[in-house]
């Protein structure tokens, strides 16, 4: 038998030839529905007959079938691989929780690969493993270079079922997954019907591979579930005329908009604009995000000076209006933090308004991502090498000022909005965010 690790693949070819096996999840210290998804070549549940789960117990081929556990194992598949159809590339094991707790709860758990009454391989997983997910991705055995391989998985979801449907292409009926029973949870994957990557696809299919590759990035960091409300903050000071000329800034902020597409399923953003003025234009969306920078600055024009502060207490009433972005001494909790993407292309005329509001914001569930674009020095960062001087020294301030009751905020600089691959964006825009989650639900920010 054969112990693997998170991330560590088996070739099934020698061990099971005919594609013949049974795969037996067992877990302590919680009710868990186990679950086996068929997907398609693109990740997706394209036919919702091959989601296997206690109440739809067989796939139409017969190539998936679940069972009762034997031999300490509370649910097992049993895998037919030869009868799957050429459409389905993959199948994904999954465990969520039956009721109330937390993964973190597990005592142990396992998921095994069987054949001819023999255990080929086991997965290990526990509590300490997880954190408040509710949901569990196990194990995927997928087709490789024309042959079957395993891979164990381990990766948490904190939406649970509800998150599983979503990640594999599902949007989940509202009224229908607020019911407790696990029966009518499972009744609502069921009536999951259109997708945002479906809308994407159909609305504006040049974000396809954009939001492809978020997706990618945030996998990295163990955030593909997460859900967040995301906003782009633009720098419309006059000096950013040719790069809202030349398209440069249409492009980043689909960028965004993509982002926004893996951290919500609504499928906008938020839009914030700000040079001497603040302005609050609709939500870029993918129903209008083909045009939506230029109809922006057609509608706000280029403006003298640059205000820092002033979007900043923008947003921050915007989103918590209570403080109204003034003084804010003590944490305030929110179910959802917000990710602003903050763009600049020179300093601030209201420095000590800024320093104000990044302290005040700090007591608050926001992220500030900043990104200065111009030939300074990117912080802590690997793609860029490093300057000898720094055209944004204001916002390296920013990135370690003190006196916040968490570090919210990150900086890079670019050359360009376009310097960066997308895949190198992702990761970069990824470079402080989730450690900052962390601090912030440890100091209550959020629910």
């Amino acid at each position: 038998m054969e112990t693997l690790s998170k991330g560590q693949r088996l070739p099934l070819a020698n061990l099971v030839p005919d594609g013949v096996l049974q795969v037996g999840v067992a877990a302590q210290g919680l009710a868990l529905d186990v679950a086996c998804f068929g997907l398609d070549a693109a990740g997706k549940l394209s036919d919702e007959r091959y989601m296997t789960f206690f109440n739809q117990p067989r796939t139409p081929c017969g190539g998936v079938e679940a069972r009762a556990g034997s031999g300490g194992d509370m649910a097992e598949f049993a895998l037919q691989l030869a009868r799957l159809p050429a459409g389905i590339d993959r199948l994904v094991v999954t465990a969520s929780i039956d009721g109330g707790g937390v993964m973190s709860q597990l005592q142990a758990g396992h998921v095994r690969l069987q054949a001819g009454g023999r255990e080929l391989a086991r997965f290990a997983f526990a509590g300490s493993d997880f954190a408040q997910e509710k949901a569990v991705m196990l194990a995927e055995i997928y087709r490789k270079d024309g042959g079957w391989r395993c891979m164990a998985v381990g990766q948490g979801f904190n939406g649970g079922l509800d998150a599983l449907v979503r990640h594999f292409g599902g949007e989940v009926d509202q009224a229908a997954s607020a019911a407790p029973a696990a029966p009518a949870a499972a009744s609502a994957v069921m009536q999951a019907k259109i997708n945002l990557e479906k809308r994407v696809e159909r609305e504006a299919p040049q974000l396809v591979s954009l939001v492809k590759q978020a997706g990618v990035s945030l996998q990295k960091v163990g955030l593909l579930d997460h859900r967040a409300k995301v906003c782009l903050c633009l720098d419309i000071s006059g000096s950013m005329g040719r790069l809202y000329k030349e398209g440069l800034v249409q492009r980043f902020a689909e960028r965004i908009l993509a982002l926004g597409c893996k951290f919500d399923d609504d499928g906008e953003i938020d839009v914030f604009l700000f040079g001497k003025n603040v302005h609050h234009p609709a939500p870029m969306a993918l129903s209008n995000c083909n045009t939506y920078v230029s109809q922006a600055i057609q509608r706000h024009p280029l403006e003298g000076d640059t205000r820092y502060g002033a979007a900043m207490q923008a947003i921050r009433a915007f989103y918590f209006p209570d403080a109204a972005g003034g003084e804010r001494t003590r944490p305030v909790a929110a179910e959802l933090p917000v990710y602003v993407m903050f763009v600049t292309d020179g300093g601030t005329s209201d420095q000590a308004t800024t320093e104000k509001q990044l302290r005040w914001a700090s007591n608050e569930p926001i992220f500030w991502q900043f990104m200065g674009i111009g030939k300074g020095r990117k912080s802590k960062s690997k793609f860029l090498a490093a300057f000898a001087d720094s055209d944004f020294p204001f916002l390296e301030k920013l990135d370690e000022l003190q006196g916040r009751l968490v570090d919210n905020a990150n900086y890079f600089s670019v050359s360009s909005p376009d310097e960066h691959s997308d895949a190198e964006l992702y990761d970069l825009l990824m470079t402080e965010y989730p450690g900052w989650l962390k601090l912030a639900r440890g100091q209550g920010l959020l629910t």
